[in-house]
């Protein structure tokens, strides 16, 4: 790649994996110690078997992100995350059949789902390459 033929470009890389990885790793958290509220909120959705529901996207975010991070199965890590936000925008924050009051939030949260979805993307387009600084195991 290109833009990591240098040192500089190598480390910006490595924090840019770090930042977005452990602050998803940090987000996941609360799917663990929150899970009766998150899963009211999952309920209130629609989604089936709410509580496992919260759990599972828990162990999904908190593994995308650590892969990312360490660059562990970068492909798989990358588009499980991928799949994830595009999923939670969508089902989750869906402000246009939401009310006013909720409306403002759901907008927040859906525009921030969608904008991890496209670093998810990023990484999974830059999956199949070597990642300075990463453990480097992988499939692909």
């Amino acid at each position: 790649m290109v833009a990591l033929d240098s040192a500089a470009g190598e480390v910006l890389f490595l924090l840019g994996r770090l930042v977005f990885g452990l602050v998803l790793a940090f987000m996941s958290v609360g799917h663990f110690t929150n899970t009766e509220f998150m899963a009211g909120y999952a309920e209130a959705k629609g989604v089936p078997a709410p509580e496992l529901s919260v759990v599972a996207s828990g162990v999904t975010l908190l593994l995308g992100a650590l892969g990312v991070a360490a660059g562990v199965f970068p492909v798989v890590a990358a588009g499980a995350l991928a799949v994830f936000f595009l999923l939670t925008a969508l089902l989750m924050h869906d402000f246009w059949n939401v009310g006013e009051e909720e409306k403002q939030n759901e907008i927040i949260q859906f525009q921030k789902n969608v904008a991890l979805f496209g670093a998810s993307l990023a990484f999974l387009a830059v999956g199949g390459s070597a990642w300075p600084y990463a453990v480097g195991a992988g499939l692909f």
